[in-house]
């Protein structure tokens, strides 16, 4: 079972039955699940900002976000000093370092829709 990072980008698609949602399907297929602890988080905020442009579609989407409770996603502690080194020499926010950070320290492929994020995955 290959090992990936996946982040709130690539997650909240899946969830939430974005158009990118099946491809990002198909990429984590049959892998084992990482991801920094932030991770919730981030795919709440998604969440409330999706609640509050539509929310006649409240309830599905509070059901999608559930989903992200049965997932098997492993939570890897972050160096957040290293992180912030990083975000400081990539130009990426310190949230999105923490999952390149994550990938590079695992040596692992990191599953993004986040066009920075993986324009700065091809410049390390």
């Amino acid at each position: 079972m290959t090992a990936r990072v996946v982040d709130a980008s690539a997650l909240c698609a899946l969830l939430f039955g974005e158009p990118d949602g099946p491809a990002v399907a198909e990429r984590l297929r049959n892998g084992r699940l990482i991801a920094p602890a932030l991770l919730p988080f981030e795919v709440a905020s998604v969440c409330l900002k999706k609640m509050r442009r539509h929310p006649e579609r409240r309830d599905a989407l509070m059901i999608a976000f559930g989903m992200l409770d049965r997932m098997e996603i492993e939570v890897v502690e972050v160096d957040h000093g290293e992180a912030l080194v990083l975000a400081e020499r990539s130009g990426l926010t310190a949230y999105d370092a923490s999952y390149r950070w994550l990938a590079r320290r695992m040596s692992i492929e990191l599953v993004t829709l986040d066009s920075q994020l993986a324009s700065a995955l091809t410049t390390d």
